[in-house]
């Protein structure tokens, strides 16, 4: 029993040898170096969070919300908030950078502590710190990022803020 071939086997032997079967069952190119797909891939993902982090820095509500996928989804102090478009999270987004104004946050920055990107699905976590004109840093956060890729672009599909 142990020698039976299933048909995902059997796709599996018949693919050139530069492809692998991804889980979904898509055929994927093998790159001789795993860190260039990887880096590939990261810097897709990571221009989204450039982006991201460029729109606080600038204080553009709707360039943040169109990092977001929708339905979008942020948990921050214990709590789900669900946003079913982009109108919606606007609203918070310009409370959320009046409050960083009246702060003195005049930019953002952020190291990558973990990521992991699998087909069409990621969780990326960020260390962020936002910090006033000379640079000293007066909000200090962890969030963790759930993306999608839509075929062209990586969103956001939810955030988890760490109390």
């Amino acid at each position: 029993m142990g020698d039976r071939k299933t048909d995902r086997d059997e796709a599996a032997d018949s693919l050139p040898e530069d492809h692998r079967l991804s889980p979904n069952g898509a055929t994927l190119p093998v790159e001789d170096d795993e860190d260039a797909v990887g880096a590939a891939l990261e810097e897709a993902a990571f221009s989204l969070f450039d982006d991201y982090r460029d729109a606080f820095d600038d204080f553009d509500a709707e360039g943040i919300a169109d990092c977001f996928a929708y339905p979008a989804v942020i948990w921050q102090f214990g709590k789900g908030n669900v946003f079913q478009d982009d109108e919606e999270l606007l609203e918070n987004i310009e409370k959320l950078l009046a409050a960083l104004g009246k702060e003195g946050v005049v930019n953002s920055t952020y190291e990558v502590v973990s990521g992991h990107l699998e087909g069409d699905a990621g969780l990326v976590t960020l260390a962020w710190s936002q910090n006033d004109a000379d640079g000293e840093p007066l909000l200090e956060f962890v969030c963790h990022y759930h993306l999608i890729y839509s075929g062209t672009d990586w969103s956001i599909a939810m955030i988890v803020n760490e109390p």
